[in-house]
């Protein structure tokens, strides 16, 4: 048999999955698609060196390393493919990348995004590309951007349709820019197009003559894959399943759209599954916790006719970014579960993963796991966190009106090997690597300075955290500005409030606050009352664990009364307590809420701040003015109000900490009784919004 019968002949059908001897691995990757790369380079973590390092590594272990002018070597009509073994090394097979034709980028995005895309790489103004760049969350563009995201697309398309083909058991598409959080019309995240849903409504709508009719696609990046979620929330064909850190909806991408009441809606209802981790730190057991009790129950149900895997590595040990701990034996015990559906037929796309070490050898690991050429082989020595189990249990019974058997109630034995939860600092990277290996970042010197809220760290070649030793200018000209900061929730207790300013916690708290740059006490405390309505809602945060916790309306309501307490502070603390109130962590290189917004906000009356919108408290609201200073508070959205009320946001009175923290608020500043504060907040928590 020639090369060409042995790769574009299709697969025999006498066994659902093609033996380890015969499994035809493809691989793409283009030098072209480095030539995206930050303004800072050496500095960004989404950098040209990640794809070199994976494919540098699989050349040196023999896996992709092509073949001499000696060998067997074919040129069909659309890629070059080389012999996929030699001197007993299983090899894989190499295909070209592909740019992806616009009515394929169509399937998910708009023509407006498209053309934006299209368009800023042929700006010649970098100044120019800077500033579209910063209309959008984490992204950046330079001449080489255009073509790297039409490569990358086309690239996972190109490697989904040979696996569906039957040309190729699997493939890993080497590509970047990611891609699993753009949305429909807005680039974000690093991510330009949704290269992983793209490929998968180019296999569902454009090749359904090939009969992929349902695909699995499994997210397992750090992150939540916003953009992918919301391409097929009403698509049954699609079973979205991601696992993430969420930290009660302040980690990247944050909000509520990681969350794991967010199951789909009218035909895919149930076709989308959210593991939120509530924490750092998690490992391979809480992975594999997740996928022995949640993914693959559900994936033997759904069996699906091909799996797409948003193949994220920044949840690997020692990644910057992630702050989680997965080894490659981890990633391999993950991907091997996998095997058993679908026949095999696996295309994994590259998206995050920022520490260069980790990221080789977890790719390596998984194109082994593809080539099904030798054993997994490792120990588990750890156990879940507890909060693991917790969050399994609340996914299960989110999901079990869907799938029936995930009703089953798992039993005390499996709960009970676990590893008690211990106490995390607020950041997001904070000291995940003191309790694993170090792991040197060979890609980058530091992370600081990103674009948008990726990072609020710089690292070390060990992975260390370190302060920023510059402030940037905007902190001495905001630091000369007064305002009032209007509490209405457990801030009204000047200790917890002072715990946004200097750091710390204080009674009730489950984690501590980082504080503010400046921590300076506030220069007065007043009292007031406003004409707006007080409620408790959300199902639980990670400072005070379950129950609600405040907001006001942010229409005034002349029949609706608010306790508040004003504190004086500076606009360059506000801006800090702003952060802190929407995100575990966020490059503040500018500010989030500067003067400009606070002359605009005087006639708006109140503006939701784009960099932290995904937080609960992201719209500040403007109250008036006191001794001629602007009072300002922070509170959700009129259209979140609409959510509570239409029961998709949950409402919930507070935990006894939390009630307790307004309550001595209240008696402390003598606006109430012990008995009158238990009664103003149990009405405000039973009334109907």
């Amino acid at each position: 048999m020639d090369v060409k019968d042995e790769v574009d002949g299709p697969l025999s059908r006498s066994s659902d999955v093609a033996t380890p001897k015969d499994r035809r691995v493809g691989l793409i990757y283009d030098e072209r698609m480095c030539q995206h790369y930050a303004p800072d380079y050496e500095d960004h973590p989404e950098c040209p060196d990640r794809v070199r390092v994976i494919w540098d590594r699989l050349n040196s272990s023999g896996l992709a390393k092509r073949l001499g002018y000696r060998a067997r070597i074919i040129t069909a009509i659309s890629e070059n493919v080389a012999d996929s073994t030699r001197n007993g090394i299983k090899r894989c097979i190499i295909l070209n990348a592909k740019d992806a034709d616009d009515n394929h980028l169509a399937l998910v995005h708009t023509k407006n995004h498209i053309d934006l895309i299209k368009s800023t790489s042929s700006e010649r103004s970098e100044s120019r590309r800077k500033r579209t760049a910063a209309k959008f969350n984490s992204i950046y563009f330079n001449e080489g951007s255009s073509e790297a995201a039409y490569l990358a697309a086309g690239s996972v398309i190109e490697v989904a349709e040979k696996v569906a083909e039957g040309k190729l058991d699997s493939g890993f598409a080497i590509v970047r820019p990611p891609g699993h959080h753009a949305e429909e019309a807005e680039p974000m995240g690093f991510c330009l197009y949704n290269n992983v849903a793209i490929a998968t409504s180019f296999l569902l709508n454009e090749r359904r003559e090939l009969g992929i009719n349902k695909i699995l696609i499994v997210d397992w990046d750090v992150h939540h894959g916003n953009g992918t979620q919301k391409m097929f929330y009403k698509d049954p064909r699609v079973l979205f399943f991601s696992v993430h850190r969420h930290d009660f909806g302040t980690f990247y991408p944050a909000g509520d759209d990681g969350s794991y009441i967010m199951t789909g809606e009218g035909p895919g209802a149930g076709y989308n599954i959210n593991v939120p981790w509530e924490n750092s730190r998690c490992g391979d057991a809480d992975y594999l916790a997740v996928w022995d009790h949640i993914l693959i129950p559900v994936a033997q149900q759904f069996n699906p006719d091909m799996i797409i895997i948003s193949a994220g590595f920044d949840a690997a040990i020692g990644d910057p970014l992630g702050g989680c701990r997965v080894s490659p034996y981890g990633y391999s015990i993950m991907l091997d579960k996998l095997m058993e559906f679908a026949g095999g037929k696996i295309v994994m796309a590259l998206e995050g993963g920022y520490n260069l070490k980790s990221l080789a050898n977890s790719a390596q690991a998984c194109i082994e796991v593809l080539l099904q050429d030798k054993p997994v082989i490792g120990t588990l020595e750890a156990y879940p966190f507890e909060s693991t189990w917790r969050v399994i249990q609340e996914v299960r019974q989110q999901l079990s009106a869907y799938w029936p058997i995930l009703a089953v109630k798992l039993s005390d034995k499996v709960i009970d090997r676990r590893i008690t939860q211990i106490q995390f600092s607020s950041s997001d990277s904070d000291d995940e690597h003191e309790h694993t290996p170090s792991i040197a970042l060979d890609g980058f010197k530091t992370v600081d300075d990103v674009i948008q809220p990726f990072a609020n760290l710089k690292v070390n070649e060990d992975g260390q955290d370190q302060e920023a030793t510059t402030l940037p200018s905007w902190r001495s000209e905001l630091s000369k500005i007064n305002i009032w900061y209007a509490t209405f929730g457990s801030n009204m207790s000047i200790s917890r409030f002072l715990c946004y300013i200097e750091g710390g916690q204080t009674e009730g708290m489950q984690k501590p606050c980082v504080g503010s740059v400046d921590k300076t006490k506030p220069k007065e405390i007043i009292w007031k009352t406003f004409p707006h309505r007080l409620f408790f809602a959300r199902e639980r945060t990670s400072t005070w664990g379950p129950g609600g916790v405040a907001f006001v309306h942010p229409k005034s309501n002349d029949q609706e009364k608010t306790y508040m307490c004003l504190y004086k502070i500076t606009l360059e603390q506000f801006n800090d307590v702003l952060l802190q109130e929407n995100v575990s962590s966020y490059n503040l290189s500018h500010p989030l809420f500067d003067l400009t917004a606070l002359q605009s906000i005087q006639t708006e009356k109140c503006i939701s701040v784009e960099p932290v919108q995904r937080g609960w408290y992201h719209n500040v609201v403007y109250l008036g003015k006191e001794e001629d200073i602007p009072i300002l508070t922070m509170t959700c959205t009129a259209s979140d109000v609409d959510s509570f009320i239409s029961g998709k946001f949950p409402i919930n009175p507070p935990c006894k900490e939390y009630a307790n923290t307004l309550i001595k608020g209240l008696v402390g500043g003598k606006q109430l009784s012990e008995e009158e504060a238990s009664a103003y907040i149990h009405e405000a928590s039973t009334k109907p919004l």
